[in-house]
This record gives C-alpha cells, structure tokens and sequence, in this order.
C-alpha cells in the first residue's frame, strides 16, 4: 500500500476517506412482499420507498417473480437503513460472484461528499473493481465494490432524511445518476429550492401508514411491539479466504480489527468503524456446515439493536409466540455483546437482536475476557446490573414511535 498520506478534513489518514460507521444494509429475497410482512410488521421497521422494477427494469429476469417491488425501510430519520430487493432482478442486474451471495450491500457512512469522490478515484488507481457510482433514491451520493468474497459494498454520504411527517422525498425529485459531480455541488437546501421553483410538489413523496394497533408499553410509550429497533448491524458474513477478507476490510477500507476468536478450531474476526466493539463479523466459509446454519447464504447474521434490556427479553417473548424461530449460537460469535436473541426471519435470514455493544475507548483495547459479564445460556435474569458502557455508544436520536400515520387536513 502507498506510503502517501490524505488529508481527510484537515487530518491525514492512509486513505482519501474515514468510514464512521455502518449507515445501511441489504439482502436479496425471493419475495419481498412475503419478508416486508417481517420485518415490518414483526421486527418494526418503516417503509421510505418502494421501486418496482417491473415498471423501472421490464424483461424475462422478472417472470415468476411474486413481488417486483424493491423495499426501503427505515428504523429512524435516514430514508433508508435496511433494503429488501427481488433476488431474480439482483441476479440480472449486479450478476453476484457467487451463486450465494445473498447480501447486495454492506454500506459505509463517510464524513462529506469530498470523501465518496475521492474514495473512488482512489481505489481505481488500486485496481479495485469499481461497479457503479452515483446517486439513487434516499439522495446519498455512492461508490459500490465488491469485497474479495464479491459482497458489494458501499461507501456513502448524505442519506435523505425523513421527519416528524413520515414523508420521504417524491420521486419527481429522486436524483438518479451514473456519475459523480464537479466539486462543490449544490446544498440539499438549494435543491429543494429548485424542486419547488419547477413546481414539483415538495409534499407528495410517499408516507406509509401503520395501522397495527398500539398496545404495549415501550418505555411510557405505546408502541405495535414490545421493543424499538434503535441501530443496525453489525453484520455477519462468511468469506472465501479470511486473512484476503481482513486486509481488504483493514488496510483498504480502514476498519479496526477489536478482536479475534477460534470457534471449532477456525479463525474468526471482530471489526470495526467507531467505538463500538464491532461492525462486522468475517468468518470463513467452512463454519457453515459446522454451526448448522444455511448453505445458500454467505451471511450469518444481520444485527438489530433494540432500546433496552427490558425490550431485549420482551422481544424473545413476542417473537416466539408469534411463531419466529429461536436459535442458539456459540457465545464466541457474538463477542462485545452479552444477551442475544438469533431470530429466524421466514425468508431464511437470521436477525442478531440485542441491547448492548462493548465500547472501546481511545487506547483501542476490548475488556478482557475475566472481566465481561457471564452469560448462562438459556438464563434470562430480570434485571442486571449495569457496566461501565451499559447504553454507551450511538445514540438514537428522536421518538421512539416517530409519525408515520396521515396528516389531519
């Protein structure tokens, strides 16, 4: 790797850009109707956008297929934190590497516009594959590339935001494009100045309605389930060679090794972003057929951080009497995070839902082993007591049950 140094807002790194953390992910399904129902309805996501593709993107890759629709959904303000695409069009449009590589995209935040620019630039004179570049619906400009393994991935910035209305942006303003601008680019602020000067109206974009019955209390706040979903990932996946894996996740995307474990005499890699112990998870291949887990899928598992303890054992509760199967992983999986609930989503996908993330301070050491709390399996306590870095770490911003209902005239 080159010795030269970038100066990313005033600070050099080894590259033109800092990942700050895991903004979004997305997996292909068979029927995104069919999963939209769970991960919406049961683990309490919000639908931003849909796009069907047999209106975008006609043709034979689509026949057969029962929902053409892609799914943007949301846990907080960014239009999108979670994608649900029709696997048969994925197939047509990005030809995945493998025939198991079910996640379309691992998507990074980075700090400015500047930095997805030159991120690009950069890894091209690297020889990195470059497959697309750009900006889609939810306005965040991209780069995507895929890792050595072929999960595309994607560095990010200036994801559309959705407030208190519920109302993402209307696709007259969506703003698709195959390339990157001449810097500076004009301010979000100045394009929707623009989308109203043309007479766009700035109000019609699309506001989905939860009409599930609010019932339980969540914190003093009635919600439709006994939990919030309050961040995404980390994410889990298998890779074709790991040391390969962990260069590429580390010396070229920049991401921190927290920690390493063994599990069934093979390696396993904890990285991150930020100060949380982890934002992903590289395992090798091999390990699938010894945890048991599905054989089509390079993911493992994809995480779901709820509001509290309470709500994590709440959700055990709820999702098992709602039929959702539970599972049991090695706790060497899931190093960084003591109580987990791995839930089988009806598509196949297993959801990492859990309430706490070790945090690691400005020395870069993770607690020692001796002193993380012990977890029986199968042992839920009703209460625990709290650690140093109990509720630590990104904080969700806003209502827990922000408006998605409709307006009153």
């Amino acid at each position: 790797m080159s010795r030269e140094k970038f100066s990313v807002g005033g600070v050099l790194y080894d590259r033109p850009f800092k990942i700050r953390r895991l903004n979004h992910f997305g997996i292909s399904v068979d029927n995104t109707g069919e999963s939209l129902k769970f991960y919406r309805d049961v683990l309490g996501f919000y639908v931003s956008d849909s796009i069907d593709t047999a209106l975008s993107d006609p043709g034979p890759w689509l026949d057969g297929v029962p929902d053409t629709k892609i799914y943007f959904l949301r846990h907080n303000s960014d239009h999108h934190t979670f994608v649900l695409m029709p696997r048969p069009w994925i197939e047509h449009f990005e030809p995945p590497q493998r025939t198991d590589l079910t996640v379309n995209q691992i998507t990074w935040q980075v700090g400015s516009l500047c930095e997805v620019v030159e991120a690009r630039k950069w890894l091209v004179t690297l020889g990195q594959k470059v497959d697309r570049y750009g900006r889609d619906p939810g306005s965040n400009w991209h780069t995507y590339f895929p890792d050595p393994t072929g999960h595309t991935n994607e560095l990010e910035y200036g994801i559309e935001q959705v407030g208190w209305d519920g109302l993402s942006k209307p696709v007259a303003m969506w703003p698709w494009r195959n390339d990157h601008p001449e810097l500076p680019f004009k301010s979000e602020v100045t394009e929707v100045a623009e989308a109203g000067a043309r007479g766009i109206d700035i109000f019609s974009g699309h506001r989905w309605t939860d009409d599930l019955p609010k019932t339980y209390d969540v914190g003093g706040v009635l919600l439709a389930r006994p939990f919030k979903p309050v961040r995404v990932g980390p994410v889990s996946i298998f890779v074709a060679d790991i040391d390969t894996a962990v260069a590429f996740y580390t010396v070229r995307l920049g991401l921190t090794v927290s920690e390493e474990t063994v599990v069934s005499g093979k390696r396993v890699v904890f990285l991150r972003a930020n100060t949380e112990h982890h934002s992903l998870v590289l395992l090798p291949l091999e390990l699938r057929s010894i945890l048991g887990v599905r054989d089509d899928s390079t993911l493992l598992a994809f995480g779901v951080q709820l509001g509290s303890y309470e709500q994590l054992r709440a959700a055990k509760n709820f999702l098992e009497k709602n039929g959702v199967k539970v599972i049991d992983l090695p706790q060497e999986l899931h190093l960084g995070i003591d109580y987990v609930v791995h839930a089988v989503a009806p598509d196949g996908n297993m959801i990492q839902l859990y309430y706490y993330m070790e945090q690691v301070g400005w020395n870069g050491q993770v607690r020692k082993p001796a002193n993380r709390r012990r977890v029986v399996p199968g042992v839920w306590p009703e209460t625990l007591d709290a650690l140093s870095d109990t509720y630590d770490g990104e904080t969700f911003w806003g209502h827990w049950a922000s408006r998605q209902g409709h307006l009153l005239a």
